[in-house]
């Protein structure tokens, strides 16, 4: 008998995850490596989110907390939710994880059965399809290529639908391509789903306040209310609060729902950290100017990784309107050869000889559901980011 359940078997490391790990371990052998694949970014986390921490050390607010969140936290996204997105509701509607992993793996755990279906749009991030299929669950995947801005169209979702669907997961802005739902798109989508009451919607919007270019933020339930009863809106203080490690995620929905993932994080781990609930509050009660500043840099690494991709050999890249993700296409360096004489035949040869040659480590298409391109992270200076995509023009014009 194995000591290893068979469900294991299903799903596989984060290639997210694998990519990070690997540069690190070649930084610390002494390599010289620029590390393009995590997904954080660079910025410390601001001062009176810190110093709300620490004030809630020294008052003893170290206790265990409950499993669906402070009251303090809950309340601060009911009032985010409110005031941002105009929508309302209870404090009791309201989940806290650790991280928004955790959230995903509630939601999934507290609601698929053996052969229920997930719509995952491609490319997606690499979490989705995983915690589905832990779960006994079946990804259908809906291939969204650049020419549509790598957004599923309502016929698309239409076609995808079927008895057996369970979940749809909306990411926008998405991770890995920084592409951006409009309110319009949803609305669009929201009319399919208005005709297939069994589907529910995972709405994940992590990356919501991170827009550039005027675009405007929408999610579902914001522009179809008479879906709220199936969406379950995801959130996080990870990336516009630069708080990945501090590990807090959220989501409100459904009561039925909410209460069943509470009652599994009961049985699992109780509760996020209680500290960093209270840096939470402060997050999202608190000065939200870091936001604004923060974009502006972005914005500007987005430009410049953008114009030195496409001075890039064979590369081709979209500008993204959000996150800060750039997912160029390599199509047109499938086929050839590096300078030892390897062939070049998917996006994965292409990070690997990245990582290889120039110590450049980016993340494989193939890991996203949609080849050939790769991912770019530029959450990194500026210098850094020239310095990188001058390795990779290198790279690329040495190949035959």
């Amino acid at each position: 008998m194995s000591l290893i359940a068979s469900r294991m078997s299903r799903i596989k490391p984060s290639p997210t995850v694998a990519v990070s790990t690997r540069a690190q371990e070649l930084q610390a052998a002494g390599e010289s490596v620029i590390n393009l694949g995590v997904g954080e970014p660079d910025f410390d986390t601001p001062l009176h989110i810190r110093e709300a921490a620490i004030e809630a050390m020294n008052a003893g607010k170290t206790r265990y907390a409950p499993p669906q969140g402070i009251p303090e936290l809950r309340q601060a996204i009911v009032d985010k939710f409110r005031r941002e997105n105009g929508l309302d509701y209870d404090t009791n509607q309201v989940t806290v994880g650790t991280g928004g992993k955790q959230v995903i793996f509630n939601a999934f755990t507290a609601t698929i059965d053996d052969g229920d279906e997930v719509i995952v749009p491609a490319p997606y991030w690499v979490t989705y399809p995983d915690l589905a299929l832990l779960n006994g669950g079946v990804p259908v995947f809906v291939e969204c290529g650049a020419a549509a801005n790598f957004k599923m169209t309502p016929q698309q979702l239409e076609d995808a639908i079927t008895p057996k669907t369970k979940w749809l997961v909306l990411n926008s802005p998405c991770n890995p391509t920084g592409g951006a739902y409009s309110a319009d798109e949803l609305r669009a989508l929201a009319e399919v789903l208005s005709r297939h009451a069994q589907v529910y919607v995972f709405s994940d919007d992590i990356y919501e306040h991170i827009l550039y270019d005027g675009a405007q933020f929408a999610t579902i339930v914001q522009v179809a209310p008479a879906l709220k009863e199936r969406v379950l809106t995801m959130n996080g203080l990870s990336k516009s609060y630069c708080m990945t490690g501090w590990r807090l995620g959220y989501a409100c929905g459904p009561l039925e729902l909410i209460k069943a993932m509470n009652m599994l994080q009961s049985q699992s781990t109780t509760s996020p950290s209680t500290i960093s609930q209270w840096a939470a509050v402060e997050a999202l009660n608190g000065d939200q100017s870091h936001i604004p500043r923060n974009n502006e840099i972005f914005q500007e690494r987005r430009d410049l990784v953008v114009s030195m991709l496409n001075q890039a050999s064979g590369l081709v890249c979209d500008t993204p309107v959000g996150a800060f993700y750039v997912y160029p296409s390599c199509a047109g360096l499938i086929g050839k050869q590096t300078p030892d004489g390897k062939t070049i035949e998917n996006d994965g040869d292409f990070v690997s000889y990245l990582l290889e040659t120039e110590g450049v480590a980016a993340v494989h298409g193939e890991a996203f559901g949609l080849s050939p391109f790769f991912r770019i992270s530029y959450a990194l200076s500026s210098e850094t980011l020239e310095d990188a995509c001058q390795r990779i023009q290198r790279a690329c014009a040495a190949l035959r």
